[in-house]
C-alpha cells in the first residue's frame, strides 16, 4: 500500500448490510456509498488505519 504520489484508490467490493454498525460508518467515514464505488484519498495512517478495519469489504490500489 505505499503509493508514490500518496493517493490511495479504495473501492467498495461488498456490502455493508450485514456488518457492525462502525464498520458501516468507516466506511461512510471513507467517503463510499455504493458498491464498485471508488473514491481517491491522502496516503495517511488514518486512512491506512480505516482500511484496515473494513479490509473484507474494500479493495485497495495505490493512486
Amino acid at each position: 500500500m505505499g503509493a508514490a504520489n500518496g493517493k490511495l484508490k479504495i473501492t467498495l467490493v461488498r456490502s455493508t448490510n450485514s456488518c457492525r454498525a462502525d464498520h458501516r460508518s468507516t466506511v461512510r467515514g471513507l467517503g463510499l456509498k455504493r458498491i464498485s464505488q471508488t473514491v481517491e484519498l491522502a496516503d495517511t495512517p488514518a486512512v491506512r488505519g480505516m482500511v484496515s478495519k473494513v479490509s473484507y469489504l474494500v479493495k485497495v490500489a495505490d493512486g
